[in-house]
C-alpha cells in the first residue's frame, strides 16, 4: 500500500495536538443555538465576513457594514464574494474535478481584474502544471488526513505557486473552504476560517512564507497558524450566532 503522503505532517512537534483544539473548538461552535432556528442567515453572515477577510488579505480593505450595503463596486471584493457564494454549489464537483473547480473560481475571483483571455488559465509554467497534478490528486482521494490537514495543504499550495493571474490568494482560500465544505467537516459554511486569517495577517503572510520553504520548520509554523485561525473562526461562528439571538 502506498503511504500517505500527508500523514507525516501530523508526527510534527505540536501538530496533531493543535488539530485537536482547532477541531474541538469547531464543534462547540456548532452546538449554538441559534443555528437551530437561523442557520441559513448565520452562513450568510459568515460567507460575507469571509469574503470581506479575503479580499482584505489580497490589500482590498473595506468596512464590512459598506459591503452589506451593496455600496461597494471595486473588483477584487466582488470577486470575493461571488467565490464565497458559489462555494455551496461546487462541494460536490470539487473531489472529482478539481482542477475544473480552481478554473471556475478564477473566472468567478478575477473577472474585470485580468483580461478575460487569461480568466480560468493557469500559468503556462511545466512545474506549477505538475504540482497542480499533484494537489488535485490529494483532492481527490490521494489522502486520508484529516479534512483540516488538507485544507491547509491546499491553501498553502496555491497560495505558494499562484498558478493564475491577479487575486490568486481569493482562490486558494476559496479552495481551502471547498475542502472543508466537501468532505462534510463543514458542510454547511460556518467555519469562517479567512477572518481568522485576517485578524492573524502578519503570523498568515509569515506562515506561508515559511511553507513555501517545504521544510519540516516550515510546514509547521504553516499548520500551527491555519489551526489557530481555525479557532478564530469557529469563536466568530460563536459571535454571529449571539448577535442574531440578540437581535431576532
Amino acid at each position: 500500500m502506498t503511504a500517505d503522503p500527508l500523514a507525516p505532517l501530523l508526527d510534527l512537534a505540536d501538530i496533531a495536538a493543535a488539530v485537536e483544539r482547532a477541531r474541538d473548538r469547531f464543534d462547540r461552535a456548532l452546538g449554538h443555538r441559534a443555528l437551530r432556528r437561523h442557520g441559513g442567515q448565520v452562513a450568510a453572515e459568515v460567507s460575507l465576513r469571509s469574503a470581506v477577510a479575503s479580499a482584505g488579505l489580497e490589500g482590498h480593505h473595506h468596512e464590512r457594514e459598506t459591503v452589506r450595503a451593496g455600496t461597494v463596486t471595486e473588483p477584487v471584493l466582488q470577486g470575493a464574494l461571488r467565490v464565497a457564494g458559489a462555494l455551496p454549489g461546487l462541494s460536490e464537483l470539487w473531489p472529482k474535478a478539481p482542477r475544473q473547480v480552481l478554473a471556475k473560481l478564477h473566472v468567478l475571483a478575477a473577472r474585470e481584474v485580468v483580461a478575460e483571455t487569461a480568466l480560468g488559465r493557469p500559468v503556462d509554467d511545466p512545474v506549477v502544471a505538475a504540482r497542480l497534478d499533484a494537489l488535485a490528486t490529494l483532492v481527490a482521494g490521494g489522502t486520508r488526513v484529516t479534512p483540516l490537514v488538507l485544507a491547509a495543504v491546499v491553501h498553502g499550495e496555491l497560495l505558494n505557486l499562484r498558478p493564475f493571474a491577479g487575486p490568486s490568494g481569493v482562490v486558494a482560500r476559496g479552495a481551502a473552504r471547498l475542502v472543508l465544505l466537501s468532505t462534510g467537516f463543514d458542510p454547511r459554511g460556518l467555519l469562517a476560517v479567512d477572518v481568522g486569517h485576517r485578524e492573524r495577517e502578519p503570523e498568515y503572510v509569515g506562515a506561508a512564507g515559511a511553507f513555501a520553504t517545504g521544510t519540516p520548520d516550515g510546514l509547521r509554523s504553516w499548520l500551527r497558524h491555519y489551526m489557530s485561525a481555525v479557532e478564530v473562526g469557529a469563536d466568530q461562528l460563536t459571535a454571529i450566532g449571539d448577535e442574531i439571538l440578540a437581535a431576532a
